[in-house]
C-alpha cells in the first residue's frame, strides 16, 4: 500500500491507542484533514485489512445525535502500519542529522 502524508497521519493517529475505537471527527481532529480527504483513506485502509469499521449501537432518538462510525486498526493492521511508518521515517530521514535513523 501506498503510504501518502495523509494516510500517514491517519495511522499515526489509530495507532496513538491501537485498541481504542475512533470515529471520524475525533480522527479529523487529530489528523488536520477534513472528511474529504479522512473518509477515503479509511475506506482503502478497510479495503485492504488495516482498519475494521463498525457502527456504534445507539438510539439516535434517545442520545439525540445519529449513530457514529468507529474505526480501529487491525491485528495485522498495527503490524502493517508501525511498519509502514518505520520505513517512512527511514525514507525521509536526512543522512548525517543526528538522530535520524540512517546514522543511529
Amino acid at each position: 500500500m501506498r503510504i501518502t502524508i495523509p494516510t500517514a497521519r491517519i495511522l499515526a493517529a489509530l495507532l496513538a491507542e491501537p485498541d481504542a475505537d475512533r470515529y471520524g471527527l475525533e480522527l479529523m481532529q487529530a489528523t488536520g484533514l477534513a472528511s474529504g480527504s479522512l473518509y477515503p483513506i479509511l475506506h482503502r485502509l478497510q479495503d485492504a485489512g488495516w482498519v475494521e469499521a463498525r457502527w456504534e449501537s445507539i438510539d439516535p432518538a434517545t442520545e439525540g445525535r445519529p449513530a457514529r462510525r468507529f474505526y480501529r486498526l487491525t491485528a495485522d493492521g498495527v503490524v502493517s502500519a508501525r511498519q509502514s511508518l518505520a520505513e517512512l521515517r527511514a525514507q525521509t530521514a536526512v543522512p548525517g542529522v543526528v538522530g535520524s535513523p540512517k546514522t543511529v
